[in-house]
């Protein structure tokens, strides 16, 4: 019966979100599938932060969109999901689920929480950093970099970075109590913290240092397409499977592992 409620929420909300061009239609597939599993194999907890993400990083991305036009055209992927954003974010989650299902542990829930936190954590710096008045800086130099480019942190973008990882925490402890779980709220809140943290500033570092890079041959601009004011643009850097998505998904798994160890250390 859980797996049949699960597929029916799973699908609604799929629907909506591919209605209102937050997810694609492969998106929108990898959603109901993932948000079934969530909620079949898991329950409040699982589901609740899966869709707390979903929501809260969709609605972001609308906010004023109009402002982060020309950004986005650097970047792989754009605020309407496909199947591969879905997975990569949300991919480890549910392996970390189906794995609590078989072999229930804590340690999967504070992993998870961390995952939760990490990709939340990147989403919100991307789209409240996109809105920053001060020009990023390279979290591996520390220079200024254009705005869009890979690897560059802004003082707002990681400051929604660490309060997307607390939201996860927060509601992560609620939904605990909520469903009868064991742990202390203090665990969740610094899982929360230490997974958003720890996943931003690794996607920050990956994007500066492994993920494919390109650069338009018409601008200049060093951007994540293929091809950029009209003509194909040139590969300068990176490994050429490490695109956006598999950054997320390293970015996500580390973490839960951040997080995992914190909650253990506490």
């Amino acid at each position: 019966m859980l797996w049949l409620i699960g597929g029916v929420c799973a699908l609604f909300v799929a629907a909506a979100a591919y209605w209102k061009h937050s997810l694609t239609l492969s998106g929108a597939a990898a959603a109901f599938v993932m948000g079934t599993v969530y909620f079949g194999a898991g329950n409040l907890l699982w589901f609740g932060i899966l869709l707390l993400f979903f929501i809260s990083s969709s609605l972001l991305s609308k906010f004023k969109q109009a402002n982060k036009e020309e950004l986005e055209k650097s970047y792989a992927k754009t605020s309407t999901r496909d199947a591969g954003q879905v997975l990569a974010n949300g991919g480890a989650g549910m392996l970390l689920c189906i794995l609590n299902a078989i072999w229930p542990h804590l340690g999967w829930v504070f992993a998870f929480i961390g995952v939760m936190a990490a990709v939340t954590a990147d989403t919100w710096a991307t789209e409240w950093g996109g809105l920053s008045r001060r020009p990023p800086r390279s979290v591996i130099t520390g220079k200024i970099v254009p705005p869009g480019t890979s690897g560059g942190v802004t003082l707002l973008g990681s400051t929604a970075a660490a309060l997307g990882g607390l939201l996860i925490g927060l509601f992560g402890w609620l939904f605990a109590e909520l469903s009868g779980m064991s742990g202390q709220g203090m665990e969740y809140l610094l899982a929360g913290i230490a997974g958003g943290i720890a996943g931003a500033f690794a996607d920050s570092f990956l994007g500066a240092t492994l993920q494919v890079m390109h650069r338009c041959q018409v601008c200049g601009k060093d951007v994540e397409v293929l091809a950029h004011c009209g003509q194909p643009t040139r590969r300068i850097r990176g490994l050429s499977w490490m695109n956006n998505d598999a950054v997320n998904f390293l970015s996500a798994c580390i973490g839960g592992i951040a997080a995992w160890l914190l909650a253990l250390a506490v």
